[in-house]
């Protein structure tokens, strides 16, 4: 291994979020209990990103600063280098983050009352960011199979033509239920939305975490010009390099009269540049940084093998879903039969292990608990520990009898 992904960083104390939800649960958690929570990593920072934020630091003042043309440059590089396809750097804009850029172009796109459509079990802050706007969300969840997801084109096609729906928000890859869509499912749902004019909010967060033997593509590299019209993509270095705290994406917006209403939106609401930090933070990442990327998806993959070897099929009959992108399984605990809130305490107390509930990502989720793998190795063998001895126990058959345990 070339890299370092088995040193744990100190985080406790230090204001992560993470860390602070499971000590605000539980004050008297062990040192050595490791939340498997939030979705940002367990590993130290790559050496050139700190190197390139030391540079910083040493050589000039923190004033307001613009993106510059290394920035831009580095961020079109990626995608022609990752992804395959070639950005025009008039379509980029930035943000600091992807959250607040869909609450942007909800803003931006679509009219109080309008229907936005999102497809649960899905990334919380999606419902959130239609809710907080005074749209209305317009559910279509996905389908569930024997190995996975799919979607609901017949739902989906149904809403779309309802006539309340103005615009999409899309997950690819798909949070939490770990799917990679497809060429042929992106362009259906690309004709579905184009037939009827919505507008696409593309969250494409994750699509640097890809497991070995999937594909993720862009959906603006399958979308015609006049489809790109009405699409925006979000992507980020923040998942990539758990770079969340620097708080810096970017996002494509190749339609002009789209892209100038994004950007109203985003200025109305007093927001400009991002900070310092990022600018650096992406440019090192993207420029320096593919090699630790490339290890570091072993890393995953080698972690997913251990989970599922771990609990597939055992534990009562755990099921781990096919993790094709994120750092994230999905993992269906609906065999215990406990309600979410029991096996959140029963996880919490118990095995000392903190995830994050299905519960969160809307009702189809409430037998699910997401993972989060990227951690040390040995980080995620001693959580399985924990909840290979806490199975079984009398807590355990306490909590799936619907009795709460002091």
């Amino acid at each position: 291994m070339t890299f370092d992904f088995e040193t744990l960083p100190a985080r406790r104390g230090t204001g992560s979020s993470k860390w602070d939800a499971m000590l605000s649960d539980d004050p008297t958690v062990g040192e050595d209990i490791v939340p498997l929570s939030v979705a940002d990593m367990e590993f130290v920072t790559p050496q050139p990103i700190k190197d390139a934020l030391h540079r910083l630091i040493d050589s000039t003042s923190l004033g307001y600063t613009d993106p510059t043309d290394a920035f831009f440059d580095a961020v079109i590089s990626w995608q022609q280098r990752r992804h395959g396809w070639t950005p025009k750097r008039e379509w980029i804009v930035t943000s600091p983050g992807v959250v607040p850029a869909l609450y942007t172009a909800v803003r931006g796109l679509t009219e109080p009352g309008d229907g936005v459509i999102i497809q649960p079990p899905v990334y919380y802050p999606f419902t959130m960011a239609v809710e907080r706007t005074g749209r209305t969300v317009l559910r279509n969840p996905l389908i569930k199979t024997d190995d996975g997801y799919r979607i609901d084109f017949e739902g989906l096609e149904r809403l779309a033509n309802s006539g309340s729906a103005k615009a999409i928000i899309l997950c690819s890859p798909h949070n939490p239920v770990g799917r990679v869509w497809t060429e042929e499912e992106l362009g259906r749902l690309l004709a579905i939305c184009s037939d009827v004019g919505l507008y696409i909010l593309c969250d494409e967060i994750h699509n640097d975490l890809i497991m070995p033997g999937y594909t993720h593509r862009t959906l603006l590299s399958l979308a015609t010009e006049e489809q790109a019209e009405r699409i925006l993509v979000c992507t980020s270095c923040s998942k990539t390099f758990s770079l969340a705290g620097t708080q810096g994406s970017t996002i494509f917006i190749p339609g002009e009269e789209m892209r100038s209403r994004y950007e109203a939106a985003h200025q109305s609401q007093g927001l400009f540049q991002l900070n310092a930090f990022a600018y650096a933070a992406l440019t090192a990442a993207y420029n320096e940084c593919e090699d630790w990327l490339d290890e570091l998806i072993d890393v995953l993959a080698r972690n997913y093998s251990l989970l599922v070897e771990r609990l597939h099929g055992r534990l009562g009959g755990l099921r781990v879903l096919k993790l094709e992108g994120t750092y994230l399984p999905w993992v269906d605990f609906g065999a215990w039969g406990m309600d979410a809130e029991l096996r959140e305490r029963f996880l919490h107390h118990e095995a000392r292990l903190y995830l994050d509930s299905g519960k969160m990502f809307g009702d189809e989720g409430a037998d699910y608990e997401r993972f989060n793998i990227a951690c040390p190795t040995w980080v995620l063998e001693a959580a399985l520990d924990r909840l290979e001895a806490a199975y079984g126990s009398p807590a355990f058959e306490a909590a799936r009898n619907g009795e709460v345990q002091s």
